[in-house]
């Protein structure tokens, strides 16, 4: 069984009140990196994972996590 990258980027940028354009503009990504990301279809480095949990001010186990 494939291992997949979940993760909860969507709901808590929701939280926020953020566009995926004021998101990428945090962290200095495209607004297409956000997306595809947000929709498992990128996995993040682990640079950009961790700038993405401290600029939505959540631990990196929060926000991503493998199901199997």
């Amino acid at each position: 069984m494939a291992e997949r990258l979940s993760n909860r980027l969507k709901d808590r940028r929701g939280e926020l009140g953020w566009t995926q354009a004021e998101l990428a503009e945090r962290v200095g990504v495209s607004r297409k990196t956000v997306n595809t990301v947000e929709n498992g279809v990128f996995v993040p480095s682990t640079v950009l994972a961790l700038k993405l949990a401290a600029v939505l001010e959540r631990p990196v186990e929060e926000l991503f996590w493998v199901e199997a």
